[in-house]
């Protein structure tokens, strides 16, 4: 496919207006080829675009910019595990390269080529993300795990009271960039006015050049003090790696490493508590044991990746794909929602996914997602404290009138309205409950009777407790410490789930 081939002839049919939504023809541009952005209902598209075309189909994005997008799960396996056929540089897309995707064009931001390790190749690639790959092994999993739950324990602590709140609001975009800017080093950065310049980033509005602006005076105030000062978290790592980062570039990871985790863990949150609470058999699961919260996080990977797209890959020589001819300078656009749900994969959509973790919504290849495992630490110990604080959480609309937001790259959910009993605020060092208090009991012993004062008798007054000796312990040594009582060892199922809730 290539960009001549899709040129219109200049012609009046040109100056007419385009058919309206919902006429067969809308959506088309030149050569007949669906333009991705115009679509109503990209699922759909995507299958209609299976049928017609097979695994790669060819496709328009804005301003008739040809591309392909791959639908199969082995094709898009096979594209983003061949560096040698296929490289993230837009540098060799034949359309920029021809002048037919403008500086402003709206998806610039995406597929132009920057210094950082998503767009390397060779000795580049393997400096760049080995520095990023060295930083994120240095996480200790099990503190961060403590870390969400606390984090979930505040945020559920202010609207717990309400007995009603916005899931997306108040919950899934403020979890995810707590826990991010503990990881990057910047906890004093995270309040509600970082949380909107993120989301106004990612939306593409009028003001994302703002947000964006915001949101990079953090991380260069970061990269300034950590460079002077290091300590324990990833932004320090970064700059003290072998691999000698640059300010800019470390400024640039960091950017990449939050914006891409903020945005694919909100959207995963947000879809796995959404299943939790339209799905009567999926969260009966959850409660009777047949499936982990985890468990729940894969199956929600399958169904509703967090990106629907990614771009882009270009393939470096002519090359054939999914019985598709494809030149060289090509665009290719990487898609988990078509991949995961390929017929020739997945021929029952409603079969269970569990144990498997074949899914795509990571990527594969050099270029695989490197934080997935803090995007699925955020959402298993997220959902689940959750749930333990609010378990009786229910939708509070019907599930027709939830709105999302939807664009090319992924699919957002706009708010997730629930009610719930109002609880009292929680302890956030304590593990998630929702018990109330138990009442101090008296000293009488159940199954006698509780015996009661005779009329008009004198009420007895209370006696000064006695000193009791304490049982015999070993007496600590002088100038020693006192020997603790030991306290008793919880067992090993209790202690492998304080470990993998983050207890």
């Amino acid at each position: 496919m290539t960009p001549e081939s899709h040129a219109p002839a200049s012609t009046d049919d040109d100056l007419r207006p385009g058919p309206p939504p919902g006429c067969p023809a809308h959506g088309l541009g030149p050569g007949g080829l669906h333009r991705l952005h115009e679509a109503e209902d990209l699922g759909a598209l995507y299958e209609q675009l299976r049928e017609q075309h097979g695994p790669v189909a060819p496709v328009l994005l804005h301003d008739d910019v040809p591309m392909w997008i791959v639908l199969g799960h082995a094709e898009n396996l096979h594209m983003v595990r061949s560096p040698s056929q296929y490289c993230r540089d837009s540098r060799i897309w034949t359309p920029l390269r021809e002048g037919l995707v403008k500086p402003d064009h709206p998806l610039m931001p995406h597929i132009a080529w920057q210094p950082i390790a998503s767009h390397a190749e060779g000795d580049e690639h393997k400096r760049l993300r080995g520095a990023v790959m060295g930083a994120i092994s240095t996480i200790d999993f099990r503190s961060l795990r403590r870390y969400i739950n606390r984090s979930t324990q505040v945020i559920v602590n202010r609207f717990c009271e309400a007995g009603e709140a916005d899931l997306v609001s108040q919950f899934t975009e403020h979890l995810p960039m707590a826990v991010m800017c503990e990881i990057l080093g910047m906890p004093d950065e995270y309040n509600d006015r970082l949380v909107e310049a993120a989301r106004d980033a990612l939306k593409g509005t009028e003001t994302a050049i703002a947000s964006h602006s915001y949101v990079m005076d953090a991380l260069s105030r970061l990269t300034t003090i950590r460079r002077a000062q290091p300590e324990e978290d990833l932004a320090s790592y970064l700059i003290t790696h072998p691999a000698r980062l640059s300010d800019d570039e470390v400024r640039e990871h960091l950017r990449l490493v939050l914006f891409a985790a903020y945005e694919a863990t909100t959207n995963l949150l947000s879809n796995v508590l959404l299943t939790v609470l339209i799905d009567p058999r999926f969260r009966a699961q959850l409660n009777g044991g047949q499936m982990t919260v985890p468990e729940a996080v894969e199956q929600s990977l399958w169904n509703e990746p967090p990106f629907s797209t990614v771009f882009a890959y270009f393939a470096k020589q002519e090359t054939e794909l999914g019985g598709q001819r494809i030149r060289r300078g090509d665009g290719l656009l990487f898609a988990p929602l078509p991949a995961n749900v390929d017929p020739r994969v997945r021929p029952d959509l409603k079969a269970s996914m569990q144990g498997n973790r074949s899914h795509l919504a990571f990527g594969g290849g050099p270029h695989e997602c490197p934080g997935q495992d803090i995007g699925r630490s955020i959402a298993d110990v997220g959902v689940d404290a959750l749930l333990m604080r609010l378990p009786d959480v229910e939708l509070d609309c019907d599930e027709e009138e939830l709105r999302w937001t939807a664009s090319i790259a992924s699919r957002h959910l706009v708010e997730l309205p629930v009610q719930f009993a109002p609880k009292p605020p929680q302890d956030v060092q304590e593990v998630p409950n929702h018990k109330p208090v138990a009442a101090q009991r008296s000293d009488w012993q159940i199954g006698i009777a509780q015996p009661q004062p005779a009329p008009g008798a004198a009420q007895p007054q209370p006696v000064a407790a006695q000193p009791q000796p304490d049982p015999v312990r070993p007496q600590p040594m002088p100038g020693q410490p006192a020997v603790a009582e030991p306290a008793r060892r919880k067992g090993v199922w209790q202690r492998f789930l304080s470990w993998w809730r983050g207890y």
